[in-house]
């Protein structure tokens, strides 16, 4: 299990820098061309993406490091720091969106080519869908936070290129404010996917319990084990691919010692 956990994030978080390398340096031809602050916004961006990966790329393989004298209950924590420092990440771009934007808003000036424009985001548009799919199916495998994060950051970025998309072709007709405008929307949800991120890693930094779901599984198996009679005081948390399971058990109180003690262990 560890193996497979280890494999197919190190993949995911390789897959999402080496995309976000590639976009950053076509989104780069295309601003210096159009000028576009839509497309600008979207540059930035990208050079958040390869900041967040590197760290998640880092951080995954740190967090796969076997339990030691010094962390006793292993590096999973690690993932859930990674998620809190790609949301401090994605808020300062949204932040830079926001004064870009409204200056360019307050002084709106005409895109050049936007053709160009049109055919890279259509480019980064495909190419994030295809990543954040292969994101998508790692998380159904391995539950792991750090990927999640990055698939939400991702999956905000094909909103964003969609909004692009449709920037372009209002200023295509003349809409100049239209470029200003829709950085603005991206940016605010930007900003909001960043907020909702932060707050999930710092809920498994404060070690939240497992959802209501999964501790009631926990409670019908252990209350169902030859041997146990009942169950109390569940605790629960998680850190990494890992989780943590604490339950005192109630047991017949004429059960020798010994057979009390192998049934727990087998619980």
């Amino acid at each position: 299990m560890n193996q497979t956990y280890g494999r197919l994030v190190s993949r995911a978080a390789i897959a999402a820098t080496v995309m976000a390398s590639l976009l950053l340096v076509i989104k780069i031809f295309a601003w210096w061309y159009t000028g576009s602050v839509s497309i600008l916004a979207a540059l930035v961006d990208s050079l958040v993406d390869i900041a967040a990966s590197l760290t998640n790329l880092l951080v995954v393989r740190y967090s796969l490091q076997p339990a030691d004298e010094e962390h006793t209950f292993g590096h999973g924590k690690a993932e859930s720091l990674a998620a809190l420092a790609q949301s401090m990440f994605i808020s300062g771009s949204a932040l830079f969106l926001f004064l870009t934007g409204f200056q360019h808003l307050a002084r709106p000036v005409p895109m050049s080519q936007p053709g160009i424009g049109v055919i890279v985001t259509v480019i980064a548009l495909i190419s994030t869908l295809i990543l954040v799919t292969f994101q998508r199916w790692v998380v159904r495998r391995t539950q792991s936070q750090a990927v999640r994060a990055d698939m939400l950051h991702y999956q905000s970025d094909v909103m964003m290129n969609g909004a692009i998309l449709i920037a372009l072709g209002l200023s295509w007709y003349g809409w100049h404010r239209a470029d200003a405008l829709f950085a603005l929307g991206i940016g605010i949800y930007i900003l909001y996917s960043a907020l909702r991120m932060g707050y999930e890693a710092v809920q498994s930094l404060l070690d939240r319990a497992l959802p209501d779901e999964e501790r009631q599984e926990i409670f019908d198996i252990v209350t169902a084990w030859p041997g146990v009679s009942g169950a109390h005081d569940l605790r629960t948390r998680q850190s990494g691919p890992t989780r943590f399971i604490q339950i005192h058990l109630e047991m017949e109180d004429d059960l020798p010692l010994v057979q009390a003690h192998y049934v727990a262990d087998q619980v």
